[in-house]
């Protein structure tokens, strides 16, 4: 087995697969190894029913501590490009349609920090140190961070974040609304695969995927546009199984039978 298909483990329970990120003598950091395994498996959740929430974090005592120092250097001396062969954009997460977490364990930095960003929920460790870094290597606000931080955390505080590059922890990121939830750093993984448990059985696998898409589709479009696309979804929702079977576990009090799904990303 080549060093791609070690640099991000896969498996998969009640529902729930857990990617980890696995460079933990270099704290995660991002080879192209590791993004081509990371984006495979991604792929492989979305393809399979079964799958229905993915997690994500890092081997050891960090995240991704950002773009290994040995590619950048390899980047600087070719002149500014990253090589020549396809590649999906960084962006890819945001086209799988099924919520993907963040675990963040430790250290997350740089081209790791969008990464966490790329997910739709981010849960961390306690005392875990996040940075942008990005400024402080003479460089611009990559892969699409600049769109998706001050969303999250309003444009004047992203440009805090950005400009600075400055380390803050867990406890600021959940300030700020770059995390959704700080728990203790034993306890993390336990809490995030709980809670993508209870989505993976009592939450419409359906209703998730259109809500992921709505969120990101609608924040780039006006009120009109929304509704418009919201009234459609919403009479395609009434029409399907998955609305019969919600409305009648609720009222059998019994846990739901949903099914999942499996659909390829959109790019």
């Amino acid at each position: 087995m080549g060093e791609g298909a070690e640099a991000a483990l896969y498996k998969v329970s009640d529902g729930v697969a857990t990617i980890t990120l696995n460079r933990p003598d270099r704290l995660n950091a991002w080879t192209g190894d590791m993004e081509t395994a990371y984006f495979d498996h991604l792929e492989e959740a979305a393809g399979d029913a079964d799958v229905r929430v993915v997690v994500v974090t890092g081997a050891g005592r960090g995240f991704c501590a950002g773009a290994d120092m040995e590619l950048l250097q390899a980047i600087g001396e070719a002149g500014g490009t990253g090589g020549g062969r396809a590649r999906r954009p960084h962006t890819f997460p945001l086209t799988i349609p099924k919520p993907i977490i963040a675990a963040v364990n430790g250290a997350c930095a740089g081209l790791g920090m969008v990464h966490a960003m790329m997910c739709d929920l981010r849960f961390a460790a306690a005392g875990a140190k996040f940075t942008t870094a990005f400024s402080r290597r003479g460089l611009v606000a990559e892969h699409g961070i600049s769109w998706l931080l001050p969303r999250l955390v309003g444009q004047a505080r992203a440009l805090d974040l950005l400009l600075s590059a400055r380390v803050f922890l867990a406890e600021e990121a959940l300030e700020l609304g770059v995390v959704n939830r700080v728990l203790p750093p034993e306890a993390l993984l336990d809490e995030t695969i709980t809670y993508a448990r209870d989505l993976a059985a009592n939450v419409a696998p359906s209703s998730m995927e259109a809500i992921k898409h709505q969120v990101y589709r609608h924040s780039a479009t006006d009120l009109a546009e929304a509704m418009r696309e919201t009234n459609e979804l919403m009479a395609e929702s009434l029409r399907r199984p998955d609305f019969k079977e919600g409305v009648a576990s609720f009222v059998e009090k019994r846990p739901p039978n949903f099914p999942g799904v499996s659909r390829e990303p959109t790019s």
